[in-house]
């Protein structure tokens, strides 16, 4: 697996979007964005992006598998 590392950003156009996160990650995203004096915009969107691009599409498709056996 790749190291997460924040590159550089350009200026990209973004939307805006509503989620709901748990509390308890935001929590942990809140105090490393602050620590290492970076947005929490920034950073949900590295992590995003680091996330996607290092899925494993198996482990998804073998997930949902698993849950609709189980309902």
């Amino acid at each position: 697996m790749n190291d997460f590392k924040l590159p550089n950003i350009e200026e990209e156009k973004s939307v805006l979007k509503t989620i709901r996160i748990r509390y308890g990650l935001l929590n942990k995203i809140e105090e490393l964005s602050e620590s290492s004096n970076i947005s929490v915009n920034r950073l949900l969107n590295e992590c995003i992006e680091y996330a996607l691009k290092n899925l494993q599409i198996d482990d998804i498709k073998s997930n949902k598998i698993d849950k609709e056996t189980h309902k």
